[in-house]
């Protein structure tokens, strides 16, 4: 899920590039700063700054308290979790097991669908910051553009087990959420997984902007014209799944698409290729063309060495090789639980062929 994570059908290819010598200094411009290696930060509509390269939460549970706190004490400052993951909890003990200071760090979750309801925002945020023992999160996003039937089933079904949704819609999720910026608990406020039109339709009837549009890019997924659009707007990206395919989830969910099993990102001959020029690992260089590109990155994962590989995947590619990276891009979309949802998401984006009905869960 948005969550927040090899081969067959037509492969394209993939990559990923370095730490932007851009800066997002103010609402949607850039300017070239210098920095160091490793300490990328963006500047949000809000003034506030998000880091480039963070760590995702989803999936495995009972790994997350150590690696948190691993991630944390190495150097990552971004947190990125969410309500459905069910990890909340073990993310707060993460956090206050690394010893960090809790305003160094750039925590953030998401609503899930069956909290959309007005009524049940602020309970919903509340819960989340009694797990994750916060009193605020730097960053609230709605997790998907759907809501759906208030109450405690998080994915409510029908006796023909489709899914039932709420009487609400996601802009009155949204007024409710720029609501809780005046109580001090939310310091920004996102969304995720949401169209072109979706965003313009929050923009043009509510009073906010929102700060960060979280989604699945990665250079089989370049998206190119709706990152521009973003851009323009002053939305800052946070990718997730920057990986591709690498995440088994693509493979084995109810959903899954035949694309998901094309060869996998990081085994591209020129990304490897690319890697070996800056003694970097693949990885890395598909890390660090998100960065470049201006993008905050959430890689997954529970294992040390992998923690510091993607932490030194903030560095210069040259232009000659993000271009080439570019022409990776397959269209390749791999989270569309659509079918599932109940819901056309993506409709106006690209990559939404080959759509499986299946169930999440």
């Amino acid at each position: 899920m948005a969550a927040h994570l090899c081969l067959k059908t037509s492969p394209r290819n993939i990559a990923a590039l370095r730490t932007p010598l851009a800066t997002l200094t103010t609402r949607g411009s850039y300017a070239q700063t210098p920095r160091l290696q490793g300490h990328t930060n963006f500047t949000l509509n809000t003034g506030a700054k998000i880091p480039a390269v963070g760590f995702g939460t989803f999936q495995d549970a009972n790994a997350q308290e150590d690696t948190v706190s691993l991630a944390l004490q190495r150097g990552m400052r971004l947190i990125d979790t969410a309500r459905v993951y069910d990890v909340e909890q073990q993310v707060g003990k993460g956090i206050k097991k690394s010893g960090i200071p809790r305003d160094q760090i750039f925590l953030g979750t998401k609503l899930w669908c069956n909290d959309y309801h007005p009524d049940d925002v602020q309970r919903a945020v509340d819960d989340s910051l009694r797990d994750l023992d916060t009193p605020y999160v730097d960053l609230l996003l709605m997790h998907y553009p759907v809501t759906f039937k208030r109450g405690p089933e998080r994915f409510p079904r029908d006796n023909d087990g489709r899914m039932i949704h709420g009487d609400t819609t996601y802009v009155d999720t949204w007024k409710a959420m720029e609501k809780l910026s005046a109580t001090g608990k939310v310091k920004a406020i996102g969304v995720s997984n949401f169209s072109k039109g979706e965003i313009e339709t929050l923009i043009k009837e509510c009073s906010t902007v929102p700060a960060v549009h979280q989604m699945e890019v990665h250079p089989y997924l370049q998206q190119k014209d709706f990152n521009v659009w973003l851009k323009s707007k002053g939305i800052h990206v946070v990718q997730f799944s920057p990986l591709g395919n690498m995440n088994d989830f693509y493979r084995q969910t109810g959903w899954s698409k035949e694309i998901a099993h094309m060869k996998r990102l990081i085994d591209q001959p020129l990304l490897q290729e690319i890697g070996n020029k800056y003694e970097k690992t693949a990885v890395q260089v598909v890390l660090a063309w998100g960065i470049k590109s201006g993008r905050s990155v959430i890689p997954k994962s529970v294992v040390d060495w992998q923690i510091e590989q993607n932490i030194g995947a903030d560095f210069e590619l040259s232009q000659e090789d993000l271009e080439r990276i570019g022409t990776l891009d397959a269209k390749a979309r791999f989270n569309d639980p659509s079918l599932d949802y109940e819901w056309r998401l993506y409709s106006d984006l690209e990559g939404t062929e080959g759509t499986v009905r299946g169930k999440t869960h």
